[in-house]
């Protein structure tokens, strides 16, 4: 089955917008019911009333965790104009404030602050409301609670036979702005001011408050069997026995705490998920299809922006390409300040091997912790590689002797997988030295 998408593009030139469409496919697990084991139907039955169609026309509990907005001492508030909207867009924020001061999500505010509001355009299409909090951001206290490593999390799901991935249902407006900093979020639009009673998107310290509330709630059963990143939860197990009961386990936690889930975006007991850009099942971990098909579409980049867009999408799978640091440094010199643009056929050859290396699609296969480890290293004069459960490299200026430190960072890179020594390979051995030693040496002529 195949749908129409249109995008809308502004900016291309001042004053004007831009639409473009395209038809791309839509599977059949998009629009139709999933088939599901019967025990996953009865827990999904048990459990609805934490899978409504829409958020309930109410204001979320306080809860331990709520989203508070300090300011640096002696900080202004900010208050800018609105933006102006294309037509569109104008009707689009007049059904989604509507829809906000139903909900109770928001009221009419007389704060000293504004911020200006703007759309993005969400994956399927639709327009997500965002405010642009940059000047509230810029005196706001950061909150360095730690957002979870990606790699961290897919080490973790390695073992499992059965996966379900949770998706909370608009998970931001699910957490309550702390009490006396409502007015900090007050935004402007042509039809008024607002202010948010949750948490809106746009505000510097948004995902660290989500994630530690996700933790807190969480964590007597985190890397046991669940992991979540932001408002993305998988439930792994072994069998499907213990699915069932981890399932039960952690949507009587959403249910304790008034936390919703948007079931059309769940998959239930899968040997497969998607998750994080990547499709995770089996004890291997793949590239998804759709960014691969992007990055080789991509035409050359003419400008520093476009070659950051590009490499940011290539950045999510650095761990399939073999030597990515090294064959991709033509490109990342580029964005060196210091570096004035200038494509040449190095960056251009170096831009198509990063297209082919994404098609040659490796399949790498999860660590399995309870089984030992051999490390691979290797170095050349502009990088150097690992290898364990998937490719790790660095560029590092060329040494006298590249093997040396391709040892310490293979170690390094790898070393939560291991307690103690554990053996490895490297092309040249004469050049290194085993962990126990020191080992020294003199440049020619130093």
């Amino acid at each position: 089955m195949e749908e129409l998408v249109v995008l809308e593009i502004s900016g291309v030139k001042r004053g004007e917008t831009t639409y473009l469409a395209a038809i791309r496919e839509v599977s059949g697990g998009d629009l139709e019911e999933e088939d599901h084991p019967a025990v996953i139907d009865a827990v999904l039955g048990e459990f609805k009333d934490v899978m409504p169609q829409e958020l309930p026309k109410r204001l979320p509990p306080r809860r331990e965790v709520d989203h508070a907005i300090e300011l640096e001492p002696g900080a202004k508030p900010p208050a800018k104009a609105p933006y102006r909207m294309a037509p569109p867009e104008l009707e689009e924020l007049q059904r989604q404030l509507k829809d906000l001061l139903d909900a109770g999500f928001i009221k009419p505010s007389k704060a000293p602050y504004g911020a200006p509001v703007l759309f993005q355009r969400k994956s399927y299409g639709s327009l997500r409301l965002c405010i642009d909090y940059r000047a509230l951001n810029k005196v706001t206290v950061k909150n360095k609670y730690p957002i979870p490593l990606v790699a961290d999390l897919f080490d973790q799901l390695g073992g499992a036979k059965f996966f379900t991935k949770l998706d909370l249902r608009s998970g931001y407006y699910q957490v309550r702005i702390a009490e006396g900093d409502e007015e900090k979020t007050a935004c402007v639009t042509r039809y008024g001011a607002y202010e948010f009673l949750v948490m809106p998107f746009g505000l510097t310290n948004a995902p660290a408050t989500f994630c530690t509330l996700m933790n807190k709630l969480f964590h007597p059963y985190l890397d046991r069997f669940v992991v979540v990143y932001l408002d993305d939860i998988v439930v792994y197990s072994n069998t499907l026995e213990e699915h069932v009961e981890h399932l039960r386990t952690i949507f009587q936690v959403l249910r304790e705490n008034q936390l919703f889930v948007k079931r059309e975006k769940c998959s239930f007991a899968k040997e497969e998920v998607h998750f994080l850009g990547h499709w995770i099942g089996r004890g291997q971990l793949h590239m998804d299809q759709q960014k691969v098909r992007a990055i080789c579409e991509w035409e050359a980049p003419s400008t520093v922006s476009e070659l950051r867009s590009f490499l940011g999408l290539v950045n999510y799978y650095p761990r399939f390409i073999a030597g990515y640091s090294a064959r991709a440094a033509p490109l990342t010199d580029l964005l060196k300040k210091t570096q004035s643009w200038d494509w040449t056929p190095r960056c251009a050859e170096a831009f198509e091997d990063l297209k082919r290396a994404v098609t040659e699609d490796p399949v790498l296969r999860l660590p399995d912790c309870s089984r030992s480890f051999e490390l691979q290293a290797a170095a050349g004069q502009r990088g150097q590689r690992a290898s364990d459960s998937a490719f790790s490299s660095y560029r590092r200026r060329p040494p006298h002797f590249p093997e040396f430190g391709a040892a310490p960072h293979t170690r390094a890179r790898a070393r939560h997988f291991a307690s103690g020594h554990f053996p490895s390979h490297h092309p040249h051995t004469a050049t290194l030295c085993s962990t126990t030693r020191t080992a020294t040496w003199h440049r020619p002529g130093g």
